[in-house]
């Protein structure tokens, strides 16, 4: 068991300073290389799959809110199979549960590209595939959080959550890009298709990972006796619970606002070629934003990452209230920069402070509290913006961004948790 240090025993002098790894330290491990490689391969392919989807529901009614019930449905799919991945994550080796998740979603996006390539898409089948894909993404989420710190040894851990997110935001510029091309040129169908081959590449890429077991319980428990002992785990640490809390508002809004309204607002105003440029803008940003996260010493770490969250409300501001392509691009790239200060201060958090034998089921409840509200974010935000309007809706998604980081930055625990100290000691 890993102990939590109290915020009042932290002090504010450093330990004798050690050698700091290089930032492409992770690199030398190959069983860390090929799960960099696999992720990113799907990432690039996920990329452009919101911009596929959004604009093959958009094709087919040209309605708001049976965009937001494709994409909530399979949010929906994805928060109430999480904690089982969790368990599974747990209980069975994480990289087999992996390439059995990527080969789900590669049958289920190839089902969604075909049947919207021959003209047979319908919103009944939309909705049910992307149900299986939200299943297939909720068995694997646990599992590629959860195994990163098995594959690179303790002291690089920051520079590998930094590097792992590096490549899939790297992928995730070229695959929005490549996203908006294919919709506005051979459409959406085709964006799915390549969807799917990534999620098979990516499958197959991680069959080859191998990482040392963990240390099976002397006694099999339930499913279920699993699941309280992640709770209690994941509930007894103030400063999860507080952020996941705050993401739970944070992503709902920010899904119904880029996923549901941004299309929407895309196609009035700019176009949809342009709307997947904005979004590859915001993972150039992340790549930056990577890049520096990979270098940072700070002495709280998740506090300094939870400070960043302020940003998160910039680019639907500016989508709201200047809907022109600069400033959106502007917006996005300083968005995702932010973003990545958080990420990897989180990941890096996470890993420091749960013990490994139970950290894919912390991690589920994590996933779950931050996804809890996605559904009702989409589902919710084309209704909204039909009562209220577009414009409207977008400035109180950007205040109530803004509401949730203030109250995650109340809590003294956040402010306060010492970031471990290893041989990327601080100054």
């Amino acid at each position: 068991m890993t102990d939590i240090i109290p915020p009042s025993t932290a002090t504010d002098e450093a330990p004798e300073e050690a050698p700091r790894p290089g930032v492409l330290a992770p690199l030398r491990y190959p069983m860390f290389r090929l799960l960099v490689a696999g992720r990113t391969v799907t990432m690039a392919g996920n990329a452009v799959a919101p911009i596929a989807l959004a604009f093959a529901v958009l094709d087919l009614t040209g309605s708001a809110r049976d965009l937001g019930i494709v994409v909530g449905v399979r949010s929906l799919a994805n928060v109430v199979f999480i904690l089982f991945g969790g368990v599974i994550a747990d209980r069975l080796p994480r990289q087999l549960i992996m390439v059995g998740a990527s080969t789900l979603a590669c049958l289920t996006q190839a089902a969604v590209a075909t049947t919207v390539l021959t003209g047979t898409a319908t919103l009944p089948v939309l909705i049910g595939l992307s149900a299986v894909n939200g299943i297939a993404t909720a068995l694997s989420f646990p599992a590629a959080s959860a195994i990163v710190p098995q594959t690179v040894p303790a002291e690089v851990r920051q520079q590998a959550n930094a590097i792992n997110r590096l490549g899939f935001n790297s992928a995730m510029i070229a695959g929005a890009g490549l996203g908006g091309l294919l919709v506005a040129t051979v459409g959406p169908g085709w964006g799915l298709a390549v969807d799917a081959a990534t999620f098979g590449i990516g499958g197959l890429l991680f069959a080859f990972v191998r990482v040392p077991r963990l240390a099976a319980p002397a006694q099999r428990k339930s499913i279920f006796t699993d699941l309280r002992i992640g709770w209690a785990e994941f509930i007894r640490r103030t400063w999860l619970w507080v952020v996941v809390a705050g993401f739970c508002v944070i992503n709902a809004v920010l899904a119904g606002s880029l996923m549901v309204l941004g299309p929407v607002v895309a196609d009035a105003e700019f176009g949809r070629k342009a709307w997947g440029l904005v979004l590859a803008m915001e993972t150039a940003g992340m790549v930056l934003g990577a890049l520096l996260a990979m270098r940072v010493r700070v002495k709280r770490f998740l506090f300094y990452g939870v400070l960043w969250c302020f940003a998160d409300l910039w680019l639907i501001l500016a989508l709201g209230i200047t809907p022109q392509v600069v400033p959106l691009l502007i917006a996005s790239f300083a968005v995702g920069f932010a973003v990545e200060q958080f990420s990897v201060a989180w990941e890096t958090t996470m890993q420091e402070h749960v013990p490994a034998d139970i950290l894919a089921r912390v991690y589920s409840y994590d996933m779950l509290g931050s996804f809890l509200a996605l559904p009702i974010g989409q589902v919710a935000a084309g209704p909204i913006a039909e009562h209220f309007g577009v414009r409207q809706t977008l400035i109180g998604a950007a205040v109530l961004c803004g509401l949730a980081t203030i109250a995650m930055l109340l809590s003294r625990d956040v402010r306060h948790l010492p970031h471990k100290l290893t041989a990327s000691s601080i100054d």
